[in-house]
């Protein structure tokens, strides 16, 4: 009797682990790492200018606002609208996204998983 219970503990151990492992495999591997991006803003030396994820949540479209008054704070950049799209496995620096894709299942096919700062992006 004490041999079937050690069994059953030592089974309900394994079986345990493997669930655990299982969730995380499963957690890191499903999205590869992506950032917002106006596609319209692509500079050679740079790359594309990082936005802020609601951008690409709400659709392909977002105002980018135009020029202040002079003084009291202007803001640049292009006025009107931009077209924000998720660019996946990107090398970023300085709130620019260089050297990735805007096709996620080439971005998984190449091994793109993305677990640590996946889908954080500039505000």
């Amino acid at each position: 009797m004490a041999e079937n219970r050690r069994r059953l503990r030592s089974s309900t151990v394994v079986l345990g682990g493997m669930g655990v492992i299982a969730a995380a495999l499963t957690s890191c591997g499903s999205d590869p790492d992506r950032r917002c991006v106006d596609r319209d803003s692509y500079d050679y030396a740079n790359g594309y200018k990082v936005i802020a994820d609601k951008n690409c949540k709400s659709g392909s479209s977002y105002g980018r606002g135009g020029k202040g008054t002079p003084g009291k704070g202007k803001k640049t950049g292009k006025t009107g609208s931009g077209d924000a799209a998720w660019y996946y496995d990107a090398e970023v620096s300085g709130g620019y996204a260089d050297r990735g894709t805007f096709s996620r299942d080439e971005a998984v096919d190449r091994g793109g998983f993305g677990c640590s700062g996946s889908g954080s992006g500039g505000g």
